[in-house]
């Protein structure tokens, strides 16, 4: 096996998982204490993330000269493509990020090494997942991604709501596991293959749109639908969002429901390849789209609670990035397949950095202090006054999650439309005009909090509250930069975007 720059960004974090953990457990031979063992812990999750940086740039140069990289060993192989490279490019920022900030977020709590152990495999079973060339690679990497999701989600096992919430995700997860699985036995009964390439080759073969296609399809829409959170699969996300510690809310919200999306369009990529399909399934992701724009906004509007309000509008986001997928395949624009990774990108951004500005407000309010009461909208009252960079992020990731110019998430969103507005058909622009009006209704519950935070007078909680430490600050000030400098200069991210478009309508043969 060659080893590669995609070698390496695969292995890094992969081989590295236990190293993580061990450092943690190795501390007890030099410190005593669970914060100290964590904190080995996390400088050595931290070591290993950001040298991943470094095969990534490669990586990333080598994909912008044309060339690809491949890993196979017998019958399973690992290619990477702009998909990939884009959900990389995520999940390593995060990743990276959620490390640094939650050392002082997790002060006093057990099991540190566990949780960044958890964040490293994470990040690299994301990457692989993003690689995968065939159909049981693909789900046995999201299987990966699922099992280190779960423990992150109950890290506080000893409060009975992260139970809860940690044993409904796993549950529902289950049950979609099952139905891919059953989606790719269906799919290699007829084709003789679960190789991506194989499999698209068998359906062209077939030359007329077949029932079994359409009975796997829906199968995989069920399946990874769970983890996409496609209404009406959704009902574990609020809760998981919300009782998971911030750093992980970030990652699910800005990156794990993402590469459930790519597994997604991976797996029905090839039973698009006859013709008319496109069509089919092209008209559901957009019917998909418009019910998570319409029900995430109204479930959102109802919410007092910061990080559960933050969830239900990941729904909202979710069903922007359809709309982009669905005018790629209705009307095979490509501007609206790199406009849905986009704002894939954007979002994963936006939503990282206002779980994080929420969770360092959550943590200096109320965790600090010794309880775990959820962060409302009225314990923020006059917040900016005594914690401004906390909240000046937060204001800017809601601004830009509501697409306020000129934020990165007004850009993102306008490439959508425009694309489906260039389409020339009357439904997609009707579909535009849908996710246009329901943008402007996330303002209904975004300016609440932003409101709440400048102009009231301080709340009691908020004259009562400890310091932001440094760490957080920094994650909040790094993430923030390209928030706002991508909505001024959107060609920032071209050299990822545009090749994530390319692949994505090659996945589906265009």
């Amino acid at each position: 096996m060659e080893l590669t720059p995609l070698f390496w960004l695969i292995a890094l974090p992969l081989a590295a998982t236990p190293l993580v953990y061990l450092g943690g457990h190795l501390a007890r031979l030099v410190a005593s204490g669970a914060d100290r063992r964590g904190e080995y812990a996390r400088i050595v999750a931290l070591a290993v993330l950001l040298g991943c940086w470094l095969p990534f740039a490669l990586a990333a140069q080598a994909l912008t000269r044309g060339e690809t990289f491949t890993l196979a060993w017998g019958q399973l192989s690992l290619r990477l493509d702009g998909v990939g490279l884009l959900l990389a490019a995520v999940s390593l920022a995060l990743g990276t990020l959620v490390v640094l900030y939650s050392g002082p977020y997790l002060t006093g709590e057990r099991g540190q090494e566990k949780f960044y152990a958890m964040v490293v495999a994470m990040v690299g079973v994301m990457i692989g997942l993003g690689c995968a060339t065939d159909l049981f690679n693909l789900w046995l990497w999201f299987e990966a991604m699922a099992v280190t999701s779960y423990l992150l989600v109950a890290f506080y096992r000893e409060q009975a709501a992260s139970l809860e919430a940690g044993v409904k995700y796993l549950v529902q997860s289950a049950v979609g596991s099952i139905l891919v699985l059953l989606g790719i036995g269906l799919v290699l009964a007829n084709t003789g293959s679960v190789e991506l390439q194989q499999v698209r080759e068998a359906v062209v073969a077939g030359g007329a749109l077949a029932p079994w296609t359409l009975a796997a399809g829906a199968l995989f829409l069920i399946g990874f639908g769970v983890k996409v959170a496609l209404v009406p699969l959704h009902t574990w996300l609020p809760d998981a969002h919300s009782q998971a510690p911030s750093g992980i809310s970030a990652m699910l919200s800005g990156v794990v429901i993402e590469a459930g999306l790519v597994a997604l369009l991976r797996a029905l990529g090839p039973l698009v390849a006859v013709a008319g399909s496109a069509e089919t399934w092209g008209i559901l992701l957009a019917a998909f789209g418009a019910a998570n724009m319409l029900i995430g906004n109204l479930m959102a509007l109802r919410q007092k609670q910061v990080k559960r309000m933050l969830a239900y509008s990941s729904l909202v986001h979710m069903g922007y990035m359809l709309t982009g997928v669905a005018v790629a395949l209705l009307a095979g624009e490509a501007a609206g397949a790199a406009g849905g990774l986009f704002h894939l990108l954007v979002h994963g951004l936006m939503k990282g950095l206002a779980f994080l500005a929420a969770g360092a407000l959550l943590y200096v309010l109320h965790i600090s202090l010794g309880d775990h009461h959820p962060l409302t909208i009225d314990d923020l009252a006059g917040a900016a006054r005594r914690y401004p960079l906390p909240a000046l992020a937060l204001s800017i990731a809601l601004l830009s999650l509501g697409g306020l110019p000129p934020l990165a998430g007004f850009m993102s969103k306008l490439q959508i439309f425009v694309a489906g507005i260039q389409a020339h058909n009357g439904w997609i622009a009707g579909l535009v005009i849908f996710a246009g009006l329901n943008s402007v209704l996330s303002l209904a519950y975004y300016a609440p909090v932003i409101n709440a935070m400048y102009r009231q007078q301080p709340a009691d909680i908020v004259a009562a509250g400890r310091p932001v430490p440094l760490a957080m600050n920094l994650s909040l000030a790094v993430l923030a930069l390209p928030v706002v400098a991508i909505g001024f200069w959107p060609a920032l991210t071209s050299w990822l975007t545009e090749p994530a478009g390319a692949a994505l309508l090659a996945v589906f043969g265009g």
